[in-house]
């Protein structure tokens, strides 16, 4: 099993990530994005939104179960992230969770 917290800090690190709402349902409409992640408290209507731009793009989407702080913490930031977009992976294993069918929940954060 992939630990998410590990993989989307490695993520972060040595690929292209863009964070936030905007640029995630911009990346999910153009299908530059090879995978989004949620927070759990991502607001309903983004959340929507990305669910409905995923679909047609066919890119997937996973919901964290931590919250933004929790999804920003692992990201190294200090502002709270609902949303973000990994275009490029780098050197994290990241895209092996988007292999399994329909959108997840993943364990991370405190919980």
């Amino acid at each position: 099993m992939i630990d998410i917290d590990k993989a989307i800090a490695t993520a972060v690190k040595t690929g292209k990530v863009s964070f936030g709402t905007k640029s995630s349902v911009q990346n999910a409409k153009t299908g530059r994005a090879k995978l989004i992640i949620l927070a759990s408290n991502c607001p309903p209507n983004v959340r929507s939104d990305l669910e409905y731009y995923c679909k047609l793009s066919n890119v997937p989407i996973i919901t964290y179960k931590g919250t933004s702080h929790d999804l920003a913490g692992i990201c190294g930031k200090l502002f709270p992230i609902s949303a973000l977009s990994i275009r490029e992976p780098g050197d994290s294993d990241i895209l092996r969770l988007s292999e399994k069918t329909g959108e997840e929940e993943l364990s991370g954060g405190s919980e």
